[in-house]
């Protein structure tokens, strides 16, 4: 599916930005005062040098000097104060980042479809393309043709060519040592421990940033969702396998080696159904859709050769439970109280603010329901204090290519102002 390329209408009143990013600062921060300024006017979309010099406890003549590098950098811009709320005489002059300074892509990659997106320097939206993807677990050859093609198409709907775009942000499931670029395992994928990140940087001649997808969509809610005013939470994904991400300190968390919060590998019964990892028990295994349809087909004898497709069976078991068949009902409180397990398991473990349940199994309510909610509670230690507040977010596909793009955008800003910028 590709979209009109998106461009401005010259004729609107000027607007706020909106902005992205964390609005919440770090409790411990090491960022240069150069980088921290500019990260706070993405977040914001605009701010005047007054408001930056109150705001980051620094003195006006330090925010002018910052401001006069980065404007002479090229990095950010002065709007138009028409933008700006004002009570009374002329509004102060505002600082934004300079939009089209560069562009990025973020793309993710799943066992259905392959969704890209084009964001500019401030996180704007400007382009977005989805396209099928092959296969089950298909060699990486055929993969970098199908994820070249999903970008190209997004360059396309935002009138870009790919010399504009500075780099790549690339998301998928499975372990993924995102430090080193590596895909150790990947359902959609046939080889291991696969150097994906440079092997498509050197076919795009770009730079090229991976990491896995539920890491991306808990980028996407930190940059662009409700994580933008909270400090710690936790994204718990369900769709094609389970996910988790986890936002401490208003920083992703990845774990001591890179490799964690594999939530979907948590083992919930010893010796237990098969997972697609190899291993039994996993959580992954009675909650994921392939688990739901390797249960539909046993309990209720359906054969997944005549469906035209998994997500078919998926809406058909859906559909069943919904009429009040018992097994179709039966499967999705199976599969729902495994769930409970696996949420409380994250906040005894975690404690975070909240607890968001994306993905593409969100449609299936049954597995969100108020007992399995409920379940939650009963399976947490009583300790006098509020329980966890549970929030479902039903974002749409494109969501995880932003997380993918907020990714890229991290890279390119560490590179032109953090602390081991290129000149």
């Amino acid at each position: 599916m590709l979209r009109a390329p998106l461009s401005p209408d010259e004729t609107a009143e000027p607007r706020r930005r909106d902005g992205c990013g964390p609005l919440l600062p770090t409790v411990v921060e090491t960022r240069p005062m150069r980088q921290r300024l500019f990260e706070h006017l993405r977040a914001a979309g605009e701010a005047s040098r007054a408001d930056l010099s109150r705001l980051l406890a620094i003195s006006p003549a330090s925010v002018s000097a910052i401001s006069a590098e980065l404007l002479a950098a090229g990095l950010v811009e002065e709007v138009d104060g028409a933008s700006r709320d004002s009570t009374r005489g002329r509004p102060p002059v505002a600082l934004a980042v300079a939009p089209r300074a560069y562009y990025v892509a973020g793309i993710k990659l799943s066992d259905d479809a392959h969704s890209a997106v084009i964001l500019d320097f401030a996180g704007e939206l400007v382009g977005e393309a989805t396209l099928p993807s092959g296969a089950h677990r298909q060699p990486v050859a055929r993969t970098l043709v199908e994820t070249e093609s999903v970008l190209d198409a997004a360059i396309l709907s935002a009138g870009l060519s790919r010399a504009d775009l500075w780099g790549v942000g690339l998301g998928l499931p499975g372990v993924i040592d995102h430090a080193r670029g590596i895909a150790l395992w990947s359902p959609i994928l046939a080889e291991r421990d696969t150097h994906l990140g440079a092997i498509l940087s050197e076919r795009l001649r770009l730079p090229v940033t991976i990491d896995n997808d539920a890491n991306l969509l808990t980028l996407a809610e930190l940059w662009f969702g409700h994580g933008r005013t909270m400090t710690d939470f936790a994204v718990v994904t369900i769709e094609n396998g389970v996910g988790m991400g986890l936002v401490l300190q208003n920083r992703l968390f990845r774990g001591g080696s890179g490799l964690g919060m594999e939530l979907g590998h948590t083992k919930v019964q010893l010796d237990g159904a098969l997972c697609r990892c190899g291993r039994r028990g996993c959580l992954e295994a009675y909650v994921a859709d392939y688990a739901l349809v390797r249960e539909a087909q046993t309990a209720l004898d359906w054969n997944r050769d005549t469906a035209e497709s998994a997500r078919q069976l998926l809406d058909s078991l859906y559909e069943h439970a919904k009429d009040g068949h018992a097994g179709a009902r039966s499967i999705f409180r199976r599969a729902g109280r495994y769930l409970a397990v696996g949420l409380a398991n994250v906040y005894q473990l975690f404690d975070p603010n909240l607890i968001i349940i994306s993905g593409g199994q969100i449609r299936f309510d049954y597995l969100y329901a108020e007992d399995v909610l409920a379940e939650v509670r009963e399976l947490i230690l009583d300790t006098g204090r509020t329980p966890p507040h549970i929030e479902i977010n039903a974002w749409g596909d494109m969501v995880w290519a932003r997380g993918a793009a907020a990714l890229a955008l991290s890279a390119l800003t560490e590179q032109l102002i953090g602390e081991g910028r290129v000149a």
